[in-house]
């Protein structure tokens, strides 16, 4: 009979945070095997070396390369790819000879552990347990005594590996953070924290249980000292003091035009570091609410008061996330923040404003690509402009045959706008031209219909309905699963 393969979890250094069920295994087994570099020391080993016996049989996996370079013909990985191979069949050759073999691992086997090379090849073929351990992860909260998640925060855990704009903005858009395999990664992921706006938060845990153990401020630390048996963590933000500032700042935020998924990185995290939410209620209900955050609900007709109350709060140190939806600067917030902040009083205040997805490109999406060429969005609502103005708009764009997307079609109190409208692009465009008619895209009540212009239904159309008018180019073509898309060509016939 085959033996039995083992992946165990040795946790972060420290001996006596090996699990009961790791000192078992390890007791039971005829062959422990670990992995080194080539000069031989093995930090697994040294956690577990009080409990291997004199007739263990050790199994030592060299890896080939490090932090090296190689003159294998498949390069690093082609390198890394052989080595597994090699490390699984000498391990696969114990087994068929009927011996339990341990694969001793730091932390958890399963966790940015090599042990996961050896189980991915074995496992399939001979019977396996995985002793969990405990995690780097959670050693580094441990030792700096600092909450890694709480409530409904989320935690990210990232490898310094990663390039340094995905780094920045998975950094900005999280609550909680761990970036595992620092060492030579350091420089590039202090950037990142810095760019992100969480330099100040970061702290920085070096071999976490272990001899030699290091607690800094990250920013503190001087990358040349850092090995890779090092981590850097934001801590939960529950309950933490927000930093006082002599000067505030006000975001403006799209939150696109539904719920989280629309979301953008960047965003997510000036959501996360705002101490101030101000916003329509509406658009306030889709941002989670987090401890210590104040949220500054009203009405989606005081645009110029909540622009005026935001950038009060900014004068009094206060980091002001003013919540829009779609994309502030399509018919939204960022205006009328920008038109408030213009007055000399708010001279001083800084101002930013973050894009989202707007609800003509979400509309379009679903539809397929009417937007493909170019095209004209126009506001129907007469609230903020005569409606000889809009007529006048309508009937230049249309002329100019421009793809229209029409915002704020209809209302209880804005009846008429849409008859009339088509009324004036039946003038110019034909009764068949596709129109898009998308109603609550991404939310629950989600409804996109291709209608006729002749046969579009002002009745049909509300304050959450947005429609895209084709031009004398676009297109709808039924597709093989019985769907229908609209799609405008990007090049235009000659005269």
């Amino acid at each position: 009979m085959s033996g039995k393969l083992y992946g165990v979890g040795l946790g972060p250094g420290d001996p006596s945070l090996m699990t009961v069920r790791a000192v078992e295994v390890i007791a039971e087994a005829d062959v422990v095997a670990y992995h080194s570099a080539r000069h031989g020391r093995s930090i697994a080993r040294s956690i577990a070396a009080r409990h291997l016996r004199a007739d263990h049989i050790e199994e030592r996996l060299v890896y080939p390369v490090t932090t090296g370079t190689t003159d294998h013909p498949g390069g690093y990985q082609g390198a890394m790819d052989d080595f597994y191979a090699e490390a699984s069949a000498r391990l696969a050759a114990h087994l068929d000879a009927g011996r339990t073999v341990a694969v001793l691992a730091e932390g958890d086997p399963l966790f940015y552990g090599s042990y996961m090379h050896m189980h991915k090849r074995l496992a399939d073929r001979y019977d396996t347990e995985v002793i969990p351990g405990v995690t780097a992860v959670s050693a580094a909260a441990a030792r700096l005594g600092a909450p890694l998640a709480e409530g409904e925060e989320v935690l990210t855990v990232l490898p310094g590996t990663l390039p340094e704009e995905e780094l920045t903005a998975r950094l900005a858009a999280t609550d909680v953070a761990v970036v595992m395999k620092l060492g030579r990664t350091f420089p590039k992921v202090r950037r990142a924290l810095e760019d992100a706006g969480r330099l100040a938060e970061a702290r920085y845990v070096e071999r976490a249980t272990m001899d030699g153990e290091r607690l800094a401020p990250l920013a503190d630390v001087d990358a040349e000292s850092v090995p890779y048996f090092s981590v850097a963590v934001l801590p939960s933000r529950a309950g933490a003091e927000r930093p006082a500032r002599e000067a505030g700042e006000v975001v403006v935020v799209g939150t696109g035009p539904a719920g989280p998924s629309w979301l953008t990185p960047e965003t997510r995290g000036a959501l996360a570091a705002a101490d101030d939410l101000v916003g329509y209620t509406t658009y306030l209900d889709r941002v989670p609410v987090r401890p210590g955050q104040r949220r500054h609900g009203s009405d989606n007709r005081v645009e110029a008061e909540r622009a005026e109350f935001a950038l009060r709060l900014a004068q009094r140190g206060r980091r002001v996330a003013v919540v829009s939806g779609g994309d502030p600067g399509v018919f939204a917030m960022a205006t009328a923040v920008l038109e408030a902040a213009s007055a000399p009083e708010y001279a001083e205040v800084p101002v930013r404003v973050l894009p989202g997805v707007t609800a003509a490109n979400a509309a379009a999406a679903r539809a397929g690509a009417p937007l493909g060429h170019d095209y004209a969005a126009i506001s129907l609502s007469d609230r903020l402009k005569p409606w000889e103005v809009i007529e006048a708009r309508l009937g230049a764009a249309a002329s100019a045959d421009l793809v229209l997307a029409l915002y704020n079609p209809g209302s209880r109190s804005r009846t008429w706008q849409v008859g009339k409208a088509r009324e004036l692009l039946l003038e110019h465009r034909a009764p068949d031209t596709p129109v898009v008619v998308a109603r609550d895209v991404g939310g629950p009540g989600e409804r996109v219909r291709i209608v006729r212009l002749a046969d579009l239904d002002p009745a049909t159309v509300d304050m959450r309905t947005i429609l895209l008018v084709g031009s004398s180019q676009t297109r709808v073509v039924r597709r093989g699963d019985g769907e229908d898309v609209v799609w405008t060509p990007r090049s235009y016939p000659e005269a």
